[in-house]
């Protein structure tokens, strides 16, 4: 019958202790100078340790060798006291938990008194010291303060601050810390090795992250997984499976749809996870840890190599080139929201909405206005401006068939084709410009309108102050560096800014695509003429222009258009010198759309025969009053 392996492969000297290097150190230069203390407190996490360092100090010292910080390993107590030997008369291990009370400890305190049998000193261990009550640890106080010269104590707990005051003050205190993975890492190969068994690295890891860092339970679930294991050995497929630990392909998934603002994509992660029977809470415990492995490797790009982030090698070089995506505040903001849905799904009845509530919110930093979310967002407008000129010039590379070039204007000379003849444009195909489509807006008119050329006699026009002159070469100039390409990536961030100042602009502007920048004017289409008329009357285009302002950090001037065709896309126009702008342009095509009263092609038809034409129908009568 097969050992559990946290027994087989149990320490039997201080050198064998994983991890605790500097508990075992100080305990080795003691023995090694005959200075051991009558009592000694242990404390520290489950399975790290603790009562097996008691048991091997209790072998040190009894050592016929001995004091020795290497026991011999032949003589008889050394064999009592092995990791799977008898035990020793000598050596009484008591469990707090049921030896805790008065009269425990009286009866021990007069057995005490009594010499060893057959080794150097009678070793008390006791174990979960901290359940030993008030009034055992009062009783027991004395013989701890002043004991035989032949007892020594040895105190194992995981609560130190439970145990009483003054028994803490009477004895040597050694703190015991969690297992770092790479160690435990290492620790669980060699027992593979031991055992003959094959692994795969990354299962090793799986199962070291299972034991959060106790070698006890690290050896366990390893147990665990080697039994249910197949030919192939320890393999991560199988570790996953077993342990119900997430694969990192959908921790890799989920990082990927974020850094995308890939919505759909994150929400069939969702969809997975709960399809596929995953634990929710495991499921976003691993990826709050991912996040925090990202945060580390952001700050510290070679934390692998440090020892700061644990996992295999390929799967490090993934992870830092994840953490380049984010900013510190995304990731920062990403965390904090995945630890509040840890939270939430404690006891939750609907864990699939949780998680669906927690992809929103990760997608969506302006849901949230603390500071860290404020950042996030900023981090996330300045990566796509800064991503805007790339696209560009990616585009331009590519050649101009992509962009569909404007339809030439035609000429005098030039003879319409007949099909084009036979029936007239409507208005919103030639893309008016606000300026001139829009009634009662006469200042667009003014601006759009060149400056005029004073005739023989006429006094000169007055030229414009210094300052009004240079602040309007500053707008200018700061309204050139941008491109329209620029603006219409970050157009849905203008929209969103454009709800802090009126919701009904914001609804007007939801179709409006930018089109052209020229000179500072921005040639802003929209889908039909009354919507234009409607933005100038209400003054939205001004509060448009602040929009830009607040997140663009440039001032433009607004030029409303009707969108030159609302069925394809929109053409932004040459914006160098020598071509027209949107404006002018729209303006041309209007003029040249006004319907004369001689066209051959009037319908004069009645709205009755227009209906019956057009939908089918079916005139049965008309009403006589």
């Amino acid at each position: 019958m097969s050992m559990a392996l946290y027994r087989t492969y149990r320490p039997a000297t201080l050198a064998e202790v994983v991890g605790q290097e500097h508990v075992t150190g100080p305990l080795r230069r003691a023995l090694e100078s005959d200075r051991v203390h009558h009592a000694y407190l242990l404390s520290g996490p489950r399975g790290c340790g603790k009562t097996s360092t008691a048991r091997i100090l209790a072998r040190s010292l009894n050592c016929e060798a001995g004091p020795t910080p290497d026991p011999c390993g032949e003589c008889q107590s050394c064999q009592d006291l092995a990791p799977n030997g008898p035990g020793s008369i000598d050596v009484i291990e008591l469990d707090a938990a049921s030896h805790g009370g008065v009269d425990d400890t009286r009866e021990l305190r007069e057995r005490a008194m009594f010499a060893p049998a057959t080794s150097r000193y009678k070793v008390y261990i006791i174990d979960e010291a901290h359940m030993v009550t008030t009034q055992g640890f009062n009783a027991l106080l004395k013989l701890v303060e002043e004991p035989p010269e032949h007892v020594r104590f040895i105190f194992a707990t995981t609560e130190a601050d439970k145990v009483l005051s003054t028994i803490r003050s009477r004895t040597h205190n050694y703190t015991f810390r969690l297992v770092p993975s790479r160690t435990l890492q290492e620790h669980l190969a060699l027992v593979c090795d031991r055992e003959g068994v094959k692994y795969e690295p990354s299962a090793l890891a799986l199962v070291a992250r299972a034991g959060a860092g106790s070698v006890r339970d690290s050896l366990s679930v390893l147990g665990q997984v080697i039994s249910g294991s197949g030919p192939e050995g320890v393999t991560y497929a199988e570790a996953v499976l077993q342990l119900g630990m997430t694969d990192s392909a959908l921790l890799d998934d989920v990082v990927a749809a974020l850094a995308d603002h890939d919505g759909a994509a994150l929400f069939t992660v969702v969809d997975r996870v709960i399809e596929a029977g995953h634990d929710p809470r495991r499921f976003v415990t691993d990826l709050l840890e991912r996040f925090r492995d990202l945060i580390v490797l952001q700050s510290i790009p070679d934390a692998g190599a440090r020892g700061l982030v644990e996992g295999p090698d390929d799967q490090l070089a993934v992870e830092s080139e994840q953490a380049q995506r984010f900013s510190l505040a995304e990731l920062t903001r990403a965390a904090e929201v995945t630890s509040g849905a840890l939270t939430e799904l404690k006891g939750a009845t609907a864990p699939r909405l949780h998680l669906e509530l927690m992809a929103a919110r990760l997608l969506l930093p302006a849901a949230d206005t603390d500071e860290v979310s404020m950042r996030a967002r900023l981090d996330q407008l300045e990566r796509r401006v800064a991503a805007a000129p790339a696209h560009a010039a990616a585009t331009s590379a590519r050649g101009t068939a992509e962009v569909p070039a404007p339809a030439a204007e035609p000429t005098a000379d030039a003879e319409e084709p007949a099909p084009a003849r036979s029936k007239p444009r409507r208005l919103s195909d030639v893309a008016p410009s606000s300026g001139q489509a829009a009634e009662g807006a006469p200042q667009a008119a003014a601006r759009a309108k060149p400056p005029k050329r004073p005739t023989a006699g006429e006094a000169p026009a007055q030229a414009e102050p210094p300052a009004a002159a240079s602040s309007k070469q500053a707008e200018t100039g700061a309204a050139s560096s941008l491109t329209v390409e620029q603006i219409a990536s970050m157009w849905p961030a203008v929209l969103d800014a454009l709800t802090n100042y009126s919701r009904v602009a914001w609804m007007a502007f939801s179709s409006s695509r930018p089109i052209s920048l020229s000179d500072g004017d921005l040639a802003v289409a929209l889908p039909d003429v009354g919507t234009v008329k409607n933005v100038k009357a209400s003054g939205h285009d001004e509060r448009l222009r602040q929009a830009i302002l607040d997140v663009l950090r440039f001032d433009v001037r607004i030029d409303v258009v009707v969108a030159p065709d609302r069925t394809g896309p929109v053409s932004a126009p040459a914006t160098s010198s020598g071509t027209k702008s949107a404006a002018a342009t729209s303006a041309a095509a209007a003029a040249e759309d006004t319907p004369s009263l001689d066209d051959a092609d009037v319908d004069d038809t009645t709205g009755v025969d227009l209906v019956m034409r057009e939908f089918g129908a079916t005139q049965i009568g008309e009403i006589e009053t």
